[in-house]
């Protein structure tokens, strides 16, 4: 079906606009939506386990796990943010700003110092994990 315009001086057919879904199939993506949680993939686990546990990585591989690092923390601080959990728990209020500071800091040169960087980078990673799968933000599985 196709119309034209009232609009002066616009001659092309338009077709009429035609919804992608019906009623009850609107409702069923919304349903979806509303049950979907993000779930903690196995990469982040392992960034964080590579990182804090005993094993300490050289200075080669710093600013890949500093990377890594920065992008897990900072879609789970998005996450809290959207998700309002900060208004509710001033532990993940002090975290999403932790993260935020820490996420945006340059690695340091000297490699020692790297590595507590990284540390502490993971270690606010793992309790604002914590604190998100405990407010039910995250599932803890795939």
């Amino acid at each position: 079906m196709t119309a034209t315009t009232i609009r002066p001086g616009w001659s092309h057919p338009v077709r009429a606009a035609v919804p992608p879904f019906t009623d009850a199939g609107l409702r069923r993506v919304l349903e979806k939506v509303q049950r979907w949680a993000p779930h903690v993939d196995g990469l982040l686990l392992d960034d964080v386990a590579a990182v804090l546990d005993d094993y300490t990585p050289t200075e080669h591989e710093v600013d890949e796990h500093a990377q890594r690092l920065r992008g897990h923390l900072m879609r789970l601080v998005h996450l809290a943010v959207v998700s309002k959990v900060a208004e509710q728990d001033g532990q993940v209020a002090d975290l999403i700003n932790r993260g935020r500071t820490i996420g945006t800091e340059e690695v340091p040169t000297d490699h020692r110092r790297a590595v507590g960087h990284l540390r502490r980078m993971a270690w606010t990673l793992h309790e604002l994990l914590e604190r998100l799968v405990a407010h039910q933000c995250l599932t803890e599985a795939p």
